[in-house]
């Protein structure tokens, strides 16, 4: 085991504030997809490569995310133990949960039914009898965007409850799991070998790709899938100097591997001769060339944020620390500003950067006005902030 790098990794809390916007793009994104979607608002303006903007989005996001988490939880058990650990991740996690997920979800499914109201009618209403039934949309109180939250607390409980037992264990046994972890993160084949069980579970999936169901008992597949990385990120910090090491020589050929294998997902998907619909079941090659993407470019963002954006600025810095609130409230704007837009003959990328744009605003101005120095800043980021962005400097994000 290699000794941890000492000081805080600020390029790890940039790329995490950075992945946190993107969830914005990708909400707004999925108003304007010509294929299948999960949600069943959409905009009358659709177009092809809005399709191809979120699955490149998606293949790199969420790993980043639960790869990341793995590693600070790695972190808080190290520097804090176990018991604290789990106080923190309560803390952290379960009380925003319990405190945002109500109103949340009943804000997102009023503005969900406007837009509905809209798109079916042309006028503004509220129908509930409008929603379509469909496999791909959840039915009853769904965990929604917030599905990351709740499932990363479980992880952080399970994690506690295994290293509980793990204690009973020859201490070989957990140097092992993560010397493999090591191994595959080191090794160029290591993205090959850590894809592979996670195609085995996407291929059960109509599009290759496990999505998030709503679930507050999510499906076994979810947790594999999410776990993997997860625990890939927990076993990274024991190996962090020599894996980061990697990643930051690595990551421009990691980057063209990731899109070599994205297109290769592409022409593949493209021989079946058509597209794939719920109710099938993809090919496991190609679902393994898009985990591969997966893996492949969660490597290269690491390395390229440590080598290039490895300290504090302002404004990615501002980003961080306002994330975790821009998470919890962005979603039920992403609708209520699509629904506005719907019906205007503007192009999609107009429509698609006007509600970015107002979203991200939004977020921002309550977060900087009713957050950032105030209680809920306590109760998201453990501490307040600096009254001012120019602050950000001044203050690390808590883990």
């Amino acid at each position: 085991m290699t000794s941890p790098i000492h000081g805080r990794l600020h390029a790890l809390d940039n790329l995490r504030g950075l992945m946190m916007w993107l969830g914005i793009v990708m909400h707004v994104a999925a108003i304007h997809v010509t294929n299948i979607s999960l949600l069943p608002w959409r905009d009358n303006q659709t177009a092809p490569w809005v399709d191809g903007l979120a699955i490149i989005i998606h293949a790199f996001r969420m790993p980043v995310f639960f790869i990341l988490a793995g590693f600070f939880v790695a972190l808080l058990v190290q520097k804090r133990g176990l018991r604290a650990m789990l106080k923190n991740r309560l803390q952290r996690l379960g009380l925003p949960f319990a405190i945002f997920w109500l109103p949340v979800f009943v804000l997102t499914v009023v503005f969900a039914l406007l837009f509905l109201h809209r798109m079916v009618r042309g006028t503004w209403g509220l129908d509930p009898t409008l929603m379509p039934k469909s496999p791909t949309v959840p039915t009853g109180p769904s965990t929604m965007h917030l599905w990351f939250l709740w499932m990363l607390l479980w992880f952080s409980v399970l994690t506690a409850a295994i290293l509980r037992l793990a204690a009973w264990l020859p201490p070989a046994v957990p140097q092992a799991i993560a010397s493999l972890f090591h191994r595959l993160g080191a090794a160029w084949w290591g993205f090959a070998a850590l894809a592979l069980p996670l195609a085995l579970v996407g291929s059960f999936y109509w599009n290759g790709i496990v999505a998030p169901s709503g679930k507050f008992i999510p499906p076994l597949a979810e947790w594999l899938h999410n776990g993997l990385f997860y625990l890939f990120g927990y076993c990274l910090y024991s190996r962090q100097q020599e894996l980061f090491a990697v990643f930051m020589r690595r990551w421009p050929v990691y980057a063209v591997l990731g899109m070599l294998f994205f297109v290769v997902t592409g022409v593949l998907a493209e021989q079946l001769g058509q597209v794939p619909r719920p109710g099938s079941t993809l090919p496991l090659w190609i679902a393994l060339a898009y985990n591969c993407t997966s893996w492949l470019w969660s490597f290269a963002l690491i390395g390229a944020f440590l080598r290039y954006v490895p300290g504090q600025q302002a404004l990615l810095t501002y980003l961080a620390q306002s994330s975790y609130w821009v998470y919890l409230v962005h979603m039920p704007l992403t609708v209520g500003f699509g629904a506005l837009l719907y019906g205007l003959d503007w192009p999609v990328a107009a429509k698609m950067l006007v509600n970015i744009t107002a979203t991200t605003l939004v977020c921002l101005g309550s977060y900087q006005l009713f957050v950032r120095g105030t209680v809920v800043s306590v109760l998201l980021n453990g501490r307040r902030f600096s009254s001012t962005p120019s602050g950000a400097l001044a203050h690390a994000t808590p883990q």
